[in-house]
């Protein structure tokens, strides 16, 4: 079924929407450009910008990413302003930064499932059943008998002044930096590539052109937003031990710690913990507050605040760098 409320334009204004092919650029030159296009739209100066790029290897952490998220390795972490927990970026990943002024009242759940429609529409096009699951954001390929739920594409936004910055990212060939953490922080998942599922290589190159067009339609309301649902595997409880070697295992156990008995419990427990931040807390904001703020992206929730912050973050608080301690 369609959503009526995306069947009209998610902008300010019906400007095109400029795109710019920015080809490989360091995350920080990138994160300035955004951020200047984002104050020139938030005084209704310039155009709405699609800022499509790769960037070299690095690690970028939303609001929401605690230090068990970390890289493992210890390679260092920028800290960003927009919604969600750790993800990587590289070459053979193409990153999408949709400059937006959104249409008043601002609803930063709606813009997401946006962005979302228009990824499933490029995948659908291209032969892969993907969609969406139920509170965590990004586009995902069902559960089949030797895999979770996989995704192919994740979404971290950050609304200001009533204007989108951030974006999206998807996995064309390559998942070389995820292997060193938990990709937005969700455990009971995994993460793959076009290229793996379709079995042939796909290009940044080959879906740039595509993903372009299909985020004007879907933000001008021209690709309205479906039901694309996907049910979240069940996690199936542990096989019961057998009896003739349940001394031996218990023997064993007797010399796990006490912190490493805790870690597995914690782990079983994943799915819990991410449907209590599955609720969606916030729809609508009032894009008219100075600096109301609001946040989606890593397990789907969507949150809002208003802070007392200026709108535009000081360098000292938005691109620190963090390693794992």
């Amino acid at each position: 079924m369609n959503d009526t409320r995306t069947t009209r334009s998610a902008r300010f204004d019906r400007t095109p929407i400029v795109v710019e092919d920015l080809g490989l650029i360091d995350y920080h030159s990138a994160w300035d450009l955004q951020r200047s296009i984002a104050a020139e739209r938030a005084e209704g100066l310039g155009s709405d910008r699609l800022l499509l790029l790769e960037h070299p290897s690095v690690y970028t952490a939303g609001r929401r990413t605690e230090e068990e998220d970390l890289p493992i390795d210890g390679s260092p972490v920028v800290q960003v302003d927009r919604g969600g927990k750790i993800t990587w970026h590289g070459p053979g990943q193409l990153v999408g930064y949709p400059i937006i002024r959104l249409a008043e009242p601002v609803d930063v759940v709606q813009y997401v499932r946006r962005l979302e429609e228009a990824l499933i529409s490029v995948c659908t096009d291209l032969g892969l059943t993907v969609g969406r699951v139920e509170g965590r954001s990004g586009v995902w390929l069902p559960a089949n008998d030797w895999s979770p739920e996989r995704k192919i594409a994740a979404i971290g936004v950050r609304v200001q002044r009533g204007v989108a910055l951030h974006g999206l990212s998807f996995n064309c060939n390559s998942m070389d930096g995820f292997g060193a953490i938990v990709p937005c922080g969700i455990r009971d998942a995994g993460v793959t590539t076009l290229t793996r599922e379709l079995g042939r290589e796909v290009t940044v190159a080959e879906i740039k052109p595509l993903v372009a067009d299909a985020i004007v339609r879907a933000l001008d309301g021209d690709l309205p937003v479906s039901d694309h649902d996907i049910a979240r595997a069940t996690v199936r409880p542990p096989a019961e031990p057998n009896p003739a070697t349940a001394a031996k295992a218990a023997d064993g156990a007797a010399g796990t710690s006490d912190a490493a008995a805790a870690k597995a419990v914690d782990t079983t427990s994943a799915p819990a913990k991410a449907a209590e931040t599955s609720d969606v807390t916030a729809k609508a904001v009032d894009s008219t507050a100075p600096a109301a703020d609001v946040e989606a992206g890593g397990n789907g929730a969507a949150t809002s605040s208003v802070s007392t912050a200026p709108s535009t973050p000081a360098a000292a608080d938005t691109r620190g760098v963090r390693s794992m301690k």
